[in-house]
């Protein structure tokens, strides 16, 4: 008998693999419905989505909303977007305070099954250098800057994003051909994801572009 999206969901809630190694213990957080057309792949939890449970609650998540072009409602819409953390539990700190990785157990245990179960997916954002590393295996040489530069080679299917947090806004600043270039792109592209379906190009590859 084939496992229904249900079952996989509370087998996914009921995780506690990672528990001794997470400080507030197992809270997998994850959203969508297998009609979900857009699939976010993010990095892990912070603490206020541990809290709450609610995916990109946070300012982080209106950052990324901004980027997307999507209001809270259309984002928070399970039968249109999926968002699939590479940790689904919220990892901790490290001594100085940073985040800590999303934990390795995580994503390969639980992403091809869940991938599996969102059939619809027309696009899927790689959210970060975990999701990008985790789906796109990049080159030493490439940096993250590089990475998110050559955003026109993963299309139709992946499109990279850093991550949104506060870190992102100098970044950008720095980098003006994210906004002037691929946000314009994201945006029409999701636009006809969630409206009227994807493309139907594979992604090709090329060295890292010099900026």
């Amino acid at each position: 008998m084939s496992e229904t999206f249900g079952d996989l969901l509370a087998e996914v809630r009921a995780c506690a693999v990672c528990a001794p190694h997470l400080p507030l213990g197992p809270r997998p957080v994850l959203r969508g419905r297998p009609s979900a057309r857009l699939l976010v792949v993010s990095q892990a939890p912070g603490v206020q989505v541990h809290d709450t449970g609610v995916s990109f609650d946070d300012r982080s998540g209106d950052r990324l909303r901004d980027w997307l072009g999507l209001d809270r409602e259309t984002f928070y819409d399970e039968s249109r977007v999926a968002v699939m953390p590479i940790g689904l539990c919220y990892p901790g700190r490290n001594a100085k305070g940073a985040d800590l990785p999303p934990r390795r157990e995580c994503a390969p245990l639980w992403h091809k099954r869940l991938r599996a179960a969102f059939p619809a997916i027309e696009l899927t954002l790689l959210v970060g250098t975990y999701a990008i590393e985790y789906y796109l295996p990049r080159p030493r040489r490439c940096s993250m800057t590089e990475t998110v530069a050559r955003w026109r080679e993963f299309l139709p299917k992946y499109f990279v994003l850093p991550h949104p947090s506060w870190h992102t806004i100098r970044w950008q600043r720095d980098n003006p051909w994210f906004e002037d270039e691929a946000l314009p792109e994201l945006r029409t592209r999701i636009g006809r994801v969630l409206q009227t379906g994807g493309l139907s190009r594979r992604p090709r590859s090329a060295p890292c572009p010099r900026r």
